[in-house]
């Protein structure tokens, strides 16, 4: 009982703490973590998926802080890729129904997620090549009669708002009228309407895979988070008035309960959303998505302010006294996976490019939050 009314305290102290917290100083723990990331990784690297993710953070706060050396660093790496995911010009060779890293891999999402940061950079400044094999690769993928694009969970965030994001700038309509299929084949799949959850892949659908609590389902954090995520990013981008609008918003509005319903005390999401057993600990990545997508819907009027706001805080306060490192890293982060692996070493060294970024993400949400 001692133990318990401990961690209650704890818990309870750390929420005042960040409730307690002004808007400069989370922007100024941002700038830190964002500073540490760019000192310690080159701009010159591949423009696949795990470098990408960091990217699209660190283009949020670009768009919240305006400095000078954050948009730098993304026109470097951009330049690095000459504005490219996958290289492949033969498009009879563009494939995606594996995974693969390969430059033939045209239509992996995975390889196009760069795309979402060359069109930012192309808002910026208007010049024709940050946006040339985007256009050249996603207009293809759009008049294709394919919809089995994004066949696991991941792909939702990677290039799912690709096309909502290009339609912005292009407003073909073929683009959104792509999304919403791809997106429908996706969510037919990979959806639990009991747990309001999304697995990972076909591979996990229950009964495939079992937890240890109960054999109960099993959802991987990150997976769903990709997809919270994804989501937020595409309703931020759809027009108001387009068709389809009311069905992102469903889903992204119980998708959101289906997370805050499996929260730890802790404020963090387990890697095995419904059995922490399975693999135990914190995890950042999943919870920064999760956390990123709450606050979006919060800050945009889709989600109650005071249904969510517990559930912000516990999480603000594991990104902010835990996640975050004194030096400005982000630890806790899953490694490169697809389950909820307990093989896998996360503890406060683990860091990747995917997680720092989506800290960020959920940091510059949480900025406007308090603001």
């Amino acid at each position: 009982m001692k133990a318990l009314l401990t961690l209650a305290l704890g818990a309870s102290l750390l929420t005042q703490t960040a409730i307690a917290q002004t808007r400069q100083e989370v922007v100024s723990a941002i700038e830190k973590v964002n500073d540490y990331w760019q000192s310690h990784n080159a701009a010159t690297c591949r423009g696949f998926w795990d470098n990408a993710a960091y990217f699209t953070g660190n283009q949020a706060v670009y768009e919240l802080t305006g400095k000078q050396q954050y948009l730098d660093y993304a026109v470097e790496w951009a330049e690095y890729n000459n504005w490219k995911g996958a290289t492949q010009r033969d498009k009879s060779k563009w494939c995606y129904q594996t995974y693969g890293e390969g430059m033939d891999f045209v239509l992996f999402a995975d390889w196009q997620i760069c795309f979402q940061v060359y069109i930012d950079l192309y808002k910026l400044e208007h010049r024709a090549e940050r946006l040339e094999r985007c256009l050249e690769v996603m207009c293809y993928e759009a008049s294709t009669s394919a919809k089995d694009y994004w066949w696991w969970a991941d792909a939702l965030y990677m290039g799912m708002p690709i096309f909502s994001k290009l339609y912005s700038v292009t407003h073909d309509q073929k683009l959104l009228d792509k999304q919403y299929e791809c997106f429908r084949w996706t969510d037919s799949l990979l959806f639990d309407t009991e747990a309001q959850l999304y697995y990972r892949d076909g591979k996990y659908v229950y009964p495939k895979v079992k937890t240890a609590c109960n054999g109960g389902k099993s959802f991987w954090a990150r997976g769903a988070g990709w997809v919270l995520a994804g989501l937020a990013k595409v309703l931020q981008d759809l027009p108001k008035d387009c068709k389809y609008r009311a069905f992102y918003l469903d889903r992204f509005k119980k998708l959101a309960a289906g997370v805050k319903a499996c929260q730890q005390e802790g404020g963090y999401w387990s890697r095995s959303m419904l059995c922490e057993a399975d693999a135990p600990g914190y995890e950042t990545s999943g919870t920064a998505f999760f956390t990123y997508g709450i606050l979006w819907g919060v800050n945009n009027g889709i989600l109650p302010a005071k249904d969510y706001q517990n559930c912000i805080d516990k999480a603000w306060n594991y990104l902010y006294t835990k996640a975050l490192q004194p030096d400005g890293s982000i630890g806790f982060v899953q490694p490169i996976g697809e389950k909820p692996d307990p093989t896998r070493t996360v503890d406060a060294h683990s860091q990747a490019p995917f997680g720092t970024g989506a800290w960020l993400l959920a940091a510059c949400e949480y900025s406007k939050y308090i603001k």
